[in-house]
């Protein structure tokens, strides 16, 4: 009785996020991918993710982010005191909603949105941070993030717009960390990383060509050792874009290789691995 009343749960569960779900991509917001089959667990952990992320990146005076609804009374075993807790929690008000879902209709591929004061790229570098020096993920399925500072229809004049915009933005943050003049005078050597999506509109070269346009006059491409990276994504007629650094020091930001290089020589260490295990196995005479 009790895996039936879970199944149904989950169910309702399952329902109650398709409610949630945005039916349009807009925003700035974070892309990522995930185990097949499992977008679904996928949007549920990030959502409790980010939310803690933004919880102490951000904190908002007189709410509590990390409130899951425990004041419902009850046993987690009993359906109606599940289905209300969770609704509890996709329900609040408006306000302490900084993120969403919104529906790509496509296998694997997930964007949730953000709404101020979190900053997607802040948020991810954070996230990929602590994955890298603590080989904990937070998340089953998730494969890669890929934040954007902002979106727009995927057209040139569009595209031009936002991507002139995001380097402004970009250029403004980096003065202040130091002095502008240094900042102007020193040459800046960046790569465009572009993932296109279900987009037949434009070509990769339109794309390439419109946000070189874009960059400052000291901004210099180099497809090899870069300093700055633009990304790129166009999904469908989508287009979003921010600038990082770190990105391939980042393992391109997927969670899941970051966790893989912390932990891998830990595991070789103890003398756990593949490698190991078949020189153990030569030795045993079990090859």
């Amino acid at each position: 009785m009790g895996s039936h009343n879970r199944m149904k749960t989950r169910s309702m569960l399952k329902i109650l996020m398709m409610v949630e779900a945005k039916r349009t991509i807009e925003g700035p917001g974070i892309w990522a991918t995930c185990v097949k089959g499992e977008d679904k667990g996928t949007v549920g952990e990030l959502y409790d993710l980010f939310e803690s992320l933004a919880a102490d990146m951000w904190p908002i005076e007189g709410h509590n982010d990390r409130d899951n609804g425990s004041d419902v009374e009850g046993n987690e075993d009993n359906l109606a005191t599940q289905i209300a807790t969770e609704f509890v929690v996709l329900m609040r008000p408006k306000l302490e909603k900084r993120f969403a879902n919104c529906l790509t209709n496509t296998r694997c591929i997930i964007f949730m949105s953000c709404k101020p004061p979190v900053d997607p790229v802040k948020l991810v570098m954070k996230h990929v941070e602590n994955v890298q020096e603590t080989g904990v993920t937070r998340t089953k399925y998730t494969h890669q993030l890929t934040p954007v500072s902002g979106t727009c229809v995927a057209n040139l004049p569009e595209l031009h717009t936002l991507c002139r915009r995001t380097v402004t933005v970009y250029c403004a943050q980096e003065n202040t960390e130091g002095s502008p003049k240094a900042h102007k005078a020193r040459i800046q050597i960046y790569k465009v990383e572009l993932h296109v999506r279900n987009h037949n509109t434009l070509t990769r070269m339109e794309i390439l060509q419109e946000v070189a346009k874009c960059m400052p006059s000291n901004y210099t491409v180099d497809l090899d050792d870069p300093d700055v990276f633009v990304l790129v994504e166009v999904f469908k007629s989508t287009f979003g874009i921010s600038i990082v650094e770190d990105y391939y020091r980042f393992q391109k930001f997927n969670v899941m290789e970051l966790a893989n290089a912390h932990n891998e020589p830990e595991r070789f260490e103890k003398g756990v691995g593949r490698v190991q295990d078949k020189k153990q196995e030569e030795d045993n005479g079990t090859v």
